[in-house]
């Protein structure tokens, strides 16, 4: 099994957070390419079986790089594959959110956008919390990270089983 790990990054935390999850797929045996996204030349789906997506949130949605990226993600050759999204989002953000009842996440809008590919959602999208727009993590992330990554690396062994 091999999958490939997608982010986009404005001061680090979203990449660190990537970094966590393919390391810890790694660590459970998992094959996994990591890339920022701006590097992705070409995503060929035939050399993946999974794909795990991140963007930091900014007003309310992922980055226009993510939005970009969604063409190279072609769905007749990804429909069925899994998929994991993340993001980093503020405390604010997340209160808005509450507040006033919407979603402004960019990994829920990640996952939905996967979804209307025809991909199959493995788990809850993980949102990681950064104070600030430029950080730190907040105190715990990486460990949350880290759980969240055994339990997705359990989903995917059952799938390819």
């Amino acid at each position: 099994m091999k999958g490939i790990v997608v982010y986009d990054t404005s001061y680090g935390n979203t990449k660190r957070i990537a970094e966590t999850i393919a390391e810890t797929l790694k660590e459970s045996g998992i094959e996994v390419d990591l890339f920022y996204v701006k590097d992705v030349k070409k995503l060929i789906a035939k050399d993946y079986d999974f794909l795990v997506l991140g963007s930091p949130t900014k007003f309310g949605t992922m980055s226009l790089a993510i939005r970009f990226f969604f063409g190279k993600v072609k769905s007749e050759e990804w429909m069925n594959k899994p998929f994991a999204a993340f993001d980093t989002e503020n405390p604010e953000n997340i209160e808005r959110a509450q507040a006033e009842n919407k979603e402004w996440s960019a990994a829920e809008k990640i996952a939905e956008r996967l979804r209307d590919k025809k991909m199959n959602q493995l788990l809850p999208v993980l949102k990681a919390v950064v104070f600030g727009w430029k950080g730190p993590l907040k105190e715990g992330e990486i460990d949350r990270t880290k759980d969240y990554a055994r339990e997705l690396a359990i989903k995917l062994k059952r799938e390819k089983d």
